[in-house]
């Protein structure tokens, strides 16, 4: 990796602010790491009903946020820009996804936007990195699994029922990620 500064994104919508604060948690650890690392790094948010999907295409890495709703819907905000999502040159790009889901209150649909917006990503030759264990949940069915079922297609928060996982989580993840783009 060159020694230039490095551009991060994390792009989230968020309707009852806690993909906001995992975003904000997000930030704060890839921060400490890049110090930590000794890397130059410009990391800033974007709520994207305010910023177009358009502007995460000028980062060297990108994290895109997302919670699931009800039985498996999208986030109002990733709803209303769906479309926007195949007109994105991703080529290249290095991409992570996290989402917010509720495993016991929905457990047939837990973390389905996060599987949604992975298959709508992919195809747009993007680099996923990020791929989260799903060890340690307690749901029925999910589309943000892997093929085989091990993982999820990237972090998977529930600060409904495991809010105290959380933070430990993210931390891990933050390292994951951070590793997986530094020496790809």
């Amino acid at each position: 990796m060159s020694s230039a500064k490095k551009e991060i994104a994390i792009f989230y919508g968020s309707t009852t602010c806690y993909t906001e604060m995992a975003s904000e948690k997000i930030q704060t650890e890839l921060e400490s790491i890049a110090s930590q690392q000794g890397i130059e790094a410009n990391i800033s948010m974007f709520d994207i009903k305010e910023h177009a999907l358009e502007k995460s295409t000028q980062y060297d890495l990108v994290l895109y946020g997302i919670s699931t709703w009800d039985f498996g819907e999208l986030q109002e905000d990733w709803e209303s820009t769906w479309d926007d999502i195949k007109a994105l040159d991703l080529a290249g790009k290095t991409v992570a996804l996290f989402g917010l889901g509720d495993q016991l209150g929905y457990a047939d649909w837990f973390q389905d936007a996060l599987g949604m917006l992975h298959d709508e990503l992919i195809v747009l030759g993007c680099d996923v990195i990020g791929y989260w264990p799903n060890q340690g949940y307690e749901f029925t069915a999910s589309k943000a699994l892997t093929e085989d079922g091990e993982f999820f297609v990237g972090l998977s928060l529930d600060d409904e029922n495991q809010y105290d996982q959380s933070d430990e989580r993210v931390k891990q993840w933050c390292a994951q990620i951070f590793e997986e783009w530094t020496t790809a």
